[in-house]
């Protein structure tokens, strides 16, 4: 670790300000096809946990969904620190693991499922259209908890990530691609959010 990585580092664990909670990371099946993509993104958890994290959300934008089953067994032999829960295309089962992973699950389709489950609940007259809350939709969400951070690499486009989840989180964006992704550029990631002021919509 270099002296800059040090200097950061200090910055962040020497700060009042908070450290988020539940980082959340925006990649593409492109990214992981690159050379050393699951050795970062292992690096990527040991970071995150280091830092404070208590759980990390990793989307991953696939283009083609015939690609997920690669994906998914290639993302079986990383080195995880925590309990990895990997969710895809069609999967409305619940990630309540620290380390939950978006394999091509949209956030539409995701949230249009929780909508159906609504309507179902509705229809079978266990739910009055009028008592219908906010907890009501998030109770039936794959990744239940909102990040407090969403971090993207490569470009400014957050792609169908976690569309109801994400609305007060804070967007960071970065320039650098995934192949280049280093510690130093996790830490400053983590130094904006602790320069920021949150408002969760206010």
């Amino acid at each position: 670790m270099g002296i800059y990585d040090r200097y950061l580092e200090a910055r962040i664990r020497t700060s009042d300000a908070d450290r988020p909670d539940h980082v959340a990371l925006v990649i593409t099946e492109r990214d992981l096809l690159e050379p050393g993509a699951y050795e970062t993104l292992a690096d990527f958890f040991g970071w995150a946990f280091d830092l404070g994290a208590e759980r990390v959300t990793v989307y991953v934008s696939v283009i083609d969904e015939d690609a997920v089953p690669t994906l998914r067994r290639a993302f079986d032999e990383v080195e995880a620190p925590r309990e990895v829960a990997v969710r895809g295309p069609g999967d409305e089962e619940r990630a309540d693991t620290p380390i939950r992973v978006s394999m091509g699950l949209g956030g539409r389709d995701e949230f249009a499922a929780a909508v159906r489950g609504v309507a179902e609940e509705v229809q079978a007259g266990d739910l009055d259209p009028e008592d219908i809350t906010e907890s009501d939709i998030e109770d039936r969400l794959v990744f239940p908890e909102p990040p407090d951070i969403v971090l993207k690499t490569g470009a400014e486009r957050l792609s169908d990530f976690m569309i109801w989840q994400s609305v007060y989180s804070e967007l960071y964006f970065t320039d650098v691609n995934w192949r280049d992704f280093r510690y130093r550029d996790y830490l400053r990631a983590v130094r904006d959010f602790q320069e920021r002021q949150r408002r969760f919509g206010r």
